[in-house]
């Protein structure tokens, strides 16, 4: 089984089954407006300041941890057995309508629902009920739509009816409420004094264990797991995180809640080990701005980014793991009114430089909208700065929209007319005829050279370019016939690059920045 990232939230189940939840006494609390994790003087410390015990504080915070519960309904379709929407349900479902058409009777024509359900964790983070979980908690199964049911039960077995307040979707966070008050509590510590090697618990329901107990270390802060979101920078801990922890708070020594569990990284669908916690530092505003009005606000740009690969990096001539480079401009966007350009290197925001720890779009996203926000990029080898007056981050559904496009697999379609063959690039170009534009279902404002074959030896490939794919420029340089794309390359070869870089469109998704290493010069002569 590969290695996966996996939401730390329990799968969805089928069925009505009660979940066994293993309770243990939540110990002696004083419920009201102390919150749980109110500074103690009781130390518990052994030698060499390492803790004798975590009992005393567990004892404070488990209370404060809630188990949550949530039910909706899902298609299974008309015939047990079958996943809805596979040829075979098609089938069986067109053949049932002739059948009930002709008047043959057959079975009911609806389709069947089940009853899904799924656990989390979660916190509460006042005393009159209001709860942090995370987004995909308290999401169906299309990862859009809420469920239709939540419980939320306390750790004394208490259940309420909650309700969600606000859900943000790119930050993975929700906002629950149940009609309580004197309730335990816990609040946000500040995790930008976390240390790589401090102490970390994690409390949480995994796999349904309510009130489960684990402790590890800060294994990694700012840790980027490759999910191309603006929050793609969590704590790493070695606590263990299961499946049902999600949403679950984790606390430093001092009761502090300085993350929430959110994903594991595992190859086996059980805790190895690797466990990530959006920190405080990013859910805390998001949570306030969610309790405030429902939704969040971010600052935007306007552009499509992709981070500086070495091979990106090389064919620049820039050094490596140094900002972003910009594939798309929207336009009429800031970034478009602002001067920023497709093919521009943005290294800084603000005077914060742009790399694994701060992407643009974190950086971005924190900014307040309406502000004049200075932009340093890299253009053409030289540094300059361009201010940008940011807008409001339209939702993830508007974005996703404006994407538009798939990932049609062109690889298999016919080429046609004269190609010419790029030796240094491992692929061979044919111009962008009005058939094969028609062929590629492509809109005229696409401009470019065609991939018509990729050698599998080549870098091009490795790179992941394929025959369909167009070539709109070399090097930052429009690319519209071959005989231009041979002229790009012959002037990276005379410049001493080995790697060029290839903007380039598949279909009608975005196009996207490629460093390929051209292939070593062939002597002219024996």
């Amino acid at each position: 089984m590969r290695n996966a990232f996996v939401l730390a939230g329990a799968a969805l189940a089928i069925g009505s089954a009660a979940t066994l939840a293993l309770q243990s006494p939540a110990g002696a609390q004083v419920a009201g407006e102390t919150p749980q994790n109110a500074p103690t003087t009781v130390p518990s410390v052994g030698p060499g300041g390492a803790p004798r015990s975590f009992a005393d504080l567990t004892a404070r915070l488990q209370p404060a941890v809630v188990n949550v519960s949530t039910t909706s309904k899902v298609e299974v379709g008309r015939f047990p057995g079958l996943q809805p929407g596979s040829p075979l349900d098609d089938l069986f479902r067109r053949f049932q309508d002739q059948q009930q058409g002709q008047g043959g009777g057959g079975n009911n024509a609806e389709p069947l629902t089940r009853e899904a359900t799924s656990l989390g964790s979660g916190f509460l983070i006042s005393p009159d009920g209001y709860i942090v979980t995370n987004n995909h908690v308290v999401s169906g199964r299309n990862g859009t739509d809420p469920v239709d049911t939540i419980t939320v039960t306390l750790s004394d077995k208490r259940e309420y009816k909650a309700r969600i307040i606000g859900r943000d979707t790119l930050a993975d966070l929700a906002l629950l409420k149940i009609d309580a008050t004197g309730l335990p509590f816990v609040q946000f510590g500040d995790s930008t004094k976390a240390r790589v090697g401090d102490w970390a618990i994690a409390i949480g329901n995994p796999f349904g264990l309510a009130s489960t107990v684990t402790a590890g270390i800060v294994s990694a802060l700012h840790r980027n797991i490759g999910s191309n979101s603006a929050y793609d920078r969590y704590i790493q801990t070695d606590a263990s995180i299961n499946q049902g922890n999600s949403g679950g708070p984790l606390f430093d020594l001092d009761g502090n809640v300085i993350g929430i569990n959110t994903v594991i990284f595992t190859p086996t669908g059980g805790n190895i080990g690797l466990g990530f916690a959006i920190p405080a530092e990013v859910a805390k505003p998001v949570i306030e701005q969610l309790r405030n009005g429902g939704r969040v606000r971010r600052g935007y740009m306007g552009v499509t980014i992709q981070p500086v690969t070495d091979d990106i990096a090389a064919s620049l001539g820039l050094p490596k793991n140094q900002g972003e480079i910009v594939a798309g401009v929207e336009a009429g966007g800031p970034a478009s009114r602002a001067g920023i350009r497709q093919g521009d290197v943005i290294v800084s925001v603000a005077g914060k430089p742009v790399g694994d720890e701060n992407t643009l779009q974190y950086l971005v996203s924190n900014q307040r909208i309406g502000a004049t926000v200075p932009i340093e990029i890299i253009r053409n080898g030289k540094r300059q700065t361009i201010n940008v007056t940011l807008a409001e981050r339209p939702s993830e559904q508007a974005l996703a929209a404006a994407a538009g496009g798939d990932d049609d697999d062109n690889s298999d379609r016919p080429s046609s007319g004269d190609t010419a063959t790029r030796a240094s690039l491992g692929i061979n170009l044919q111009a962008l005829t009005p058939q094969i534009r028609r062929e590629l279902r492509l809109p005229d404002s696409v401009q470019g050279v065609v991939i018509a074959n990729v050698s599998p030896a080549s870098d091009a490939a490795a790179q992941g370019l394929r025959r369909g794919d167009v070539i709109l420029s070399i090097n930052q340089q429009p690319t519209t016939t071959p005989a231009q794309a041979a002229a790009a390359v012959a002037a990276a070869r005379s410049a001493g690059r080995d790697t060029v870089l290839i903007l380039a469109q598949r279909g009608n998704n975005p196009p996207r920045y490629v460093g390929v290493k051209l292939a070593p010069a062939t002597p002219s002569g024996r």
